[in-house]
């Protein structure tokens, strides 16, 4: 597969208004749950993404899974971007930074929040660095202006495209702000295809293995990898079942037919 999440924790340090918000139990994974999960994923890609959930930096041991994954992965860290300064290692391939995430009601400046952003990037230069936000947000354009003065660039809001060149291996990326599927809402669309399975997966901090990222609730739950064996999940009636019906342009599953992320993508 392209790539593989490990949601290493469904805690967070904030509380932001477009969140689904953790309804699962609160948990950080173990080191020895981590250490058996990347056994078990290590013959179906080389990229792990920390995240579905929760934001990565809140895990006590964020630098020691990061050292030990990036013998065998590459590594991929979604953040919000407070807690970045407690990254220790430069073994991280890229970080994306939700500065959407940004808010007042956090008692920092956006002076503050982008100023200890970059103090960590500027010293990454191996690291490939996305700035992810959505230009309708209430402070992309102050945030722009601060991204511009530090990187001496000229974008403005109208000028941006789904990545902008900052500087090597550093990008501002767009994106669409979305809604997250529900299982309680009426199914919408019964039609479509999508990368879970075929693409990636999702593992949740309780081992609960999900098709997509955006199964945060673990609604459509194949396995666990703790218990099971991956071969057997990914050949299973129901992966079998769902991916059939991508190919033939048919979402079988509820919260599938809940999701029109392909279609912001």
């Amino acid at each position: 597969m392209k790539k593989m999440y490990i949601e290493i924790t469904n805690n967070c340090n904030l509380d932001c208004s477009f969140c689904i918000k953790n309804s699962r139990t609160s948990k950080f994974m173990s080191e020895d749950e981590f250490i058996l999960a990347l056994d078990k994923v290590k013959p179906y890609t080389k990229y792990l993404y920390f995240h579905i959930l929760g934001e990565p930096f809140m895990h006590p041991k964020i630098n020691k899974f990061i050292d030990l994954a990036s013998s065998n992965f590459f590594i991929n860290i979604t953040t919000n971007g407070y807690l970045i300064n407690r990254l220790k290692t430069n073994k991280v391939r890229q970080i994306n930074i939700s500065l959407h995430s940004y808010s007042p009601k956090y008692n920092i400046s956006i002076e503050d929040y982008l100023s200890n952003i970059f103090s960590v990037v500027d010293l990454l230069p191996n690291t490939y660095i996305s700035y992810r936000f959505w230009t309708n947000n209430k402070y992309s354009s102050k945030i722009l202006d601060l991204i511009n003065k530090h990187y001496n660039t000229n974008y403005s809001i109208d000028s941006l495209k789904l990545s902008n060149k900052l500087s090597d291996r550093v990008f501002i990326n767009t994106f669409k702000q979305f809604e997250w599927p529900s299982i309680k809402d009426a199914s919408i669309f019964s039609f479509g295809t999508c990368y879970a399975l075929r693409d990636h997966i999702g593992i949740l901090v309780d081992g609960s293995i999900v098709p997509c990222c955006l199964d945060s609730k673990g609604d459509i739950t194949l396995g666990n990898i703790f218990e099971d064996n991956l071969s057997d999940v990914l050949n299973s009636k129901k992966v079998i079942d769902m991916m059939e019906g991508f190919k033939n342009n048919k979402k079988i599953e509820k919260l599938c037919q809940n999701c029109n992320f392909i279609d912001l993508d």
